[in-house]
């Protein structure tokens, strides 16, 4: 086992490995970049929609590693104290970075969840550093190394300043990968967990609102002088090791010396600790794979409703709604999406305060929280095929698909009121609340409408992946992008008759939104009922493709 430490050499573990027989390998980190590099390959073999997506990320890479490059060596045009506060918060923002996206793509990148590798015969320290070299391979590896590198060309001065700046480039990117392995390590078992993936889901879009803030600050004046809130900021992080790496660029002297020592012994020290991180993540008993208790709970819907299949396909929703982190990352967008828009919009200087400003978030978050319906049949994946045990009419289909739409108007109408009226206070009047949430219902109902002909018309896979940021399966992507803006560009047509007269000043049309929207929902569901129950083997297939 690779977490134990128990005399186990390469040369025991492959006979012959070390002393000359034939076919003896020393595993070292080159065998791991090797071994990274052929997977890439072997991915991109014989997938088009792969290939294409790996080439698109390349030129990403490519023109991030560019700019970042760039805005780094321009700093020597400005003032030298300028130059250096930026420097400061930029590194400090790629280590940042480079300890919170990793986590995003546990699930998707094998290298980063050390139960991979734990049946390999190998030390820790001989994985910690194979598992170091595969963190260093990749492009968005070099695209960092690229960007830190334009600090040598921005701050340092000298030739001694070059020299003490690639050393201190190094050990920022050394900094960088370690911090990032030691989160990802330590936290592969509770990420692995479902409650783990719900706080990641939660955590990330939290992380989106915050890095808005700034910029909403600033439009409203909160901020102050640009110049006066990065010299706080380059401040406050002057002595964090990312900090003391620009400064030791900048400086490129006996103290820029002494901080390069600091940081090298700190990139050690944070190395052993994810050594130690591992060897315990590599003997410790995987709680994703340990059976769950199981609650006996009928739910409200269930409770309220008569026994049938409504009530059955709402309470299954419900669920849903409440356990997969897939469903929730929508919730929590829209909300975000909504709340950054409600406080921007009413901060923008010369702005007249008036009921559009309450009734266009509350609208766009019923817009949001209508496009989770835009694909409902893609999350129960291959168990939609038990619908057909059950559904022989045209009628089951319509009243799965109410059940759906009732499910999530349990969760949106009272989440829905509840923005509007922030909405209404922050736009200056409480009063605006009741237009904007009668109006928001009206969205609500015509974007499930929508939804429901989308679903049957332009089904895909959800993947049953660890992380909640994944789209569609493999060749799918084009679907999932038309489904999504097809049925935003037709919930925003379809409610215009309804929607432009309000935010034009005549208020009484509201009240036709509500009824407006309830109809709409009825006669997609009606429609959507019909073609689901002629199409429903491409529908099946659709949804259950291999991700």
């Amino acid at each position: 086992m690779a977490g134990r430490d128990l005399g186990m050499s390469p040369d025991r573990a492959f006979p012959g490995a070390g002393n000359g027989q034939a076919g003896a390998v020393r595993v070292g980190p080159s065998i791991f970049v090797r071994l990274k590099l052929r997977l890439i390959a072997g991915n991109l073999r014989g997938d088009t929609t792969r290939l294409l997506g790996f080439i698109f990320t390349l030129i990403a890479a490519l023109l991030v590693a560019s700019s970042g490059f760039i805005v780094m060596a321009m700093l020597r045009l400005a003032p030298a104290d300028i130059a250096l506060d930026a420097g400061i918060v930029l590194f400090t923002a790629l280590l940042v970075g480079w300890a919170i996206v990793p986590l995003l793509a546990f699930g998707l990148d094998d290298t980063l969840d050390p139960s991979r590798l734990a049946l390999l015969p190998l030390r820790t320290g001989q994985l910690a550093a194979g598992m170091f070299a595969s963190s260093v391979t990749g492009v968005w590896p070099i695209a960092t190394l690229v960007i830190t590198s334009g600090a040598i060309v921005g701050l340092a001065g000298g030739i001694g300043g070059v020299l003490v700046g690639v050393v201190a480039v190094l050990l920022q990117f050394a900094l960088c990968v370690v911090v990032s392995r030691l989160i990802t390590t330590s936290l592969s078992g509770v990420l692995r967990t479902r409650r783990g993936r719900d706080v990641l889901a939660i955590s990330a879009i939290f992380v989106v609102v915050a890095a808005q803030l700034p910029n909403l600050l600033i439009n409203r004046g909160i901020g102050g002088d640009p110049l006066a809130v990065l010299r706080g900021l380059a401040s406050a992080l002057r002595w964090t090791p990312p900090g003391m790496a620009a400064h030791a660029v900048a400086d490129g002297g006996a103290v820029a010396l002494a901080e390069l020592a600091v940081l090298a012994v700190l990139v050690a020290v944070i190395g052993w600790l994810w050594i130690a991180a591992l060897r315990r993540a590599l003997v410790t008993t995987d709680a994703s794979t340990e059976g769950a208790s199981v609650r006996n709970s009928r739910g409200l819907l269930a409770r309220v409703l008569p026994d049938g299949q409504l009530a059955a396909v709402a309470t299954k929703e419900l669920k849903y709604a409440r356990r997969d982190p897939r469903g929730r990352v929508g919730w929590f967008a829209a909300l975000a999406v909504t709340g950054i828009m409600a406080f921007s919009l009413n901060g923008q200087e010369g702005t007249s305060p008036s009921a559009a400003l309450a009734i266009g978030p509350a609208c766009i978050g019923a817009l949001m929280i209508s496009l989770q319906s835009c694909n409902s049949f893609g999350i129960d994946g291959r168990s939609l095929w038990m619908n057909s045990m059950a559904y022989g009419t045209a009628r089951d289909w319509r009243t799965d698909l109410a059940g759906r739409h009732l499910a999530v108007a349990t969760i949106a109408v009272p989440v829905l009121a509840v923005l509007s009226v922030i909405a209404g206070l922050l736009a200056g009047n409480v009063g605006w609340a009741l237009p904007a949430v009668i109006s928001s219902w009206g969205v609500l109902g015509v974007g499930l409408g929508v939804g429901a002909v989308t679903s049957v018309l332009m089904p895909y896979t959800v993947p049953e992946r660890l992380n909640a940021f994944t789209g569609a399966a493999p060749g799918q992507g084009g679907i999932a992008f038309a489904g999504s803006f097809g049925a935003m560009l037709g919930t925003g047509l379809l409610m215009l008759p309804v929607t432009l007269p309000v935010l034009f000043g005549l208020s009484w049309v509201g009240v036709l939104a509500l009824p407006y929207g309830i109809l709409i929902s009825w006669g997609g569901r009606r429609l959507a009922g019909n073609i689901g129950f002629t199409r429903y083997p491409e529908i099946l297939g659709a949804i259950s493709r291999p991700a």
